[in-house]
């Protein structure tokens, strides 16, 4: 009698909770679920939800029988969504599901898809089999390049060399792109042609902005850009900020601060002397402003601030591009870091004040070990283990012999403010038919192995903390950076657990 009351209780539970969760699952109905590729993208699908009433949901797709399976965010409690699934394989079937996140989740039927073959644009040949090519060596990062010819793109590629995401301009190059604090991408754009000004015209009128001026030519360059413009992952255009109208001429880097500011290299002049107005009298150098979304100026730090003109020996030499200042980017107290490889140092300078806290290099705050001397390097920045990385282009260095040949290669040092100390951690040199005499990258990938842009030779590669090369991709064009995208930008559009 009492095995009997004990199921009847069990058996009154179980009907309770069907009844709960039957009348639970009624509350929502999916009216409606469509399948569209924005752009007409092989690499990215567009699921359109309709609810007869409010509530939140995400997707699960996976790819094949056995393949892993993905996850979108959960979505805001409204009726209709649209909801994007991202990093998808080109020509390959895909199953999904729409689920209502419920406290006992409400799933669809399972559908089907098949991306098309990749858009013959996006088809180079990025892995060469006689080349190194460990599909493992890059972890599970991808690497970001810009093509800065038309029509210009951002790309991410695995260690396989399939393009896994892509943004494409109809009228710009992409000059530069980086990653910002909320998971989207800061680009510069330009028109093709735009990397060089001519040089300046006895005859011409000076003009303020710097646009009719002509700038450093030749072994130097120019890398500039007319318009900003902020994308997130799933390719909408948050903003697009024209600043040749606003008279900057921003050019090399920009990154986005921990506000949402843009903080943009530009460049900068004063006149030598202030009663003339001649280009002959006028100083080339640069600038970092902060600027709003709006293109708002809010603030402005300037190579001049604190130069002593009367001590500079190659001032004349040097007028039209003084610092040739190509890095913008944040110590972990938020005050810049930037490069001029023209002096061969990386300045730390305090972002409210202006001050200049310490200079890295031959001949700055830091005693420094010949060896570690840098020459006409890119791209410093704080790496993951809190180090100062740098890209040492190894240009014009003294160590280098039509024996030995040029060496470009990836430096990290471990800085003591305090104690004015810096220890050379990384040494990871470029093999020498890799030597790239401008642009270029350097960044620790969290696995411990290098990824590094020869941009003159169009390489990126990947190598041990020994210089071993495990990995190396043909970019077909000149990538002026190659940054390493760690799984968890992705955190906010795909994840893989639920």
């Amino acid at each position: 009698m009492v095995h009997i009351k004990k199921i009847g209780i069990a058996l009154g539970i179980v009907a309770l909770l069907y009844g709960a969760y039957y009348t639970y699952s009624r509350q929502v109905q999916m009216v409606d679920i469509r399948l569209s590729s924005p752009d007409n993208s092989a690499i990215k699908e567009m699921i359109q939800v309709s609810l007869d009433k409010p509530a939140p949901i995400y997707v699960e797709y996976w790819c094949g029988e056995a393949g892993p399976h993905f996850f979108t965010p959960v979505s805001a409690e409204r009726k209709n969504h649209q909801v994007n699934l991202l990093l998808l394989e080109t020509d390959t079937t895909y199953h999904y599901r729409v689920v209502l996140d419920r406290w006992i989740p409400i799933k669809s039927k399972i559908f089907s898809f098949k991306t098309r073959k990749q858009s013959p644009w996006m088809v180079h040949d990025w892995i060469k089999d006689n080349h190194p090519h460990d599909p493992k060596a890059l972890g599970d990062e991808l690497v970001m390049l810009c093509y800065r010819e038309f029509p210009g793109y951002i790309a991410m590629v695995d260690g396989r060399g399939r393009i896994k995401w892509y943004w494409q301009d109809e009228q710009l190059g992409v000059r530069i792109a980086s990653l910002t604090p909320r998971s989207t991408i800061l680009a510069l754009l330009a028109p093709v042609g735009k990397d060089e000004f001519l040089k300046p015209q006895p005859n011409k009128p000076f003009v303020k902005s710097g646009m009719g001026y002509g700038l450093r030519t030749g072994k130097t360059g120019f890398m500039g850009g007319t318009q900003l413009a902020e994308i997130d992952l799933t390719g909408h255009v948050r903003w697009r900020l024209d600043v040749e109208k606003l008279g900057l001429i921003v050019h090399h880097d920009l990154q986005m601060d921990k506000a949402g500011h843009i903080v943009a290299v530009v460049r900068d002049f004063i006149l030598r002397d202030q009663d003339k107005k001649a280009p002959a009298d006028t100083l080339w150098g640069d600038a970092v402003v902060t600027l709003d979304t709006t293109g708002k100026i809010l603030k402005k730090w300037s190579t001049w601030d604190r130069w002593d003109l009367k001590a500079d020996q190659r001032l004349d030499s040097l007028k039209h591009d003084r610092f040739h200042i190509n890095t913008i980017s944040f110590d972990r107290d938020s005050n810049y870091l930037v490069s001029s490889p023209i002096e061969n140092q990386v300045w730390k300078i305090n972002a409210q004040t202006g001050e200049t806290m310490w200079r890295l290099g031959k001949g700055g705050d830091f005693p420094l070990d010949k060896s570690a001397y840098f020459y006409f390097q890119h791209a410093p920045h704080i790496n993951q283990e809190g180090d100062l990385m740098l890209f040492d282009n190894g240009d014009f260095s003294p160590r280098d012999s039509a024996t030995a040949g040029k060496t470009s290669r990836a430096l990290s040092f471990t800085i003591d403010e305090h104690a004015k100390k810096a220890v050379k951690k990384l040494d990871v040199p470029l093999p020498n038919k890799q030597f790239t005499a401008r642009m270029g990258s350097a960044y620790l990938l969290k696995n411990g192995h290098i990824l590094q842009a020869s941009s003159k030779t169009g390489s990126v590669l990947v190598s041990n903390a020994q210089g071993k090369v495990l990995w190396e991709l043909n970019t077909y064009f000149i990538p002026y950076r190659a940054i390493p995208v760690p799984r968890s930008f992705w955190q906010g559009y795909v994840h893989n657990s639920h």
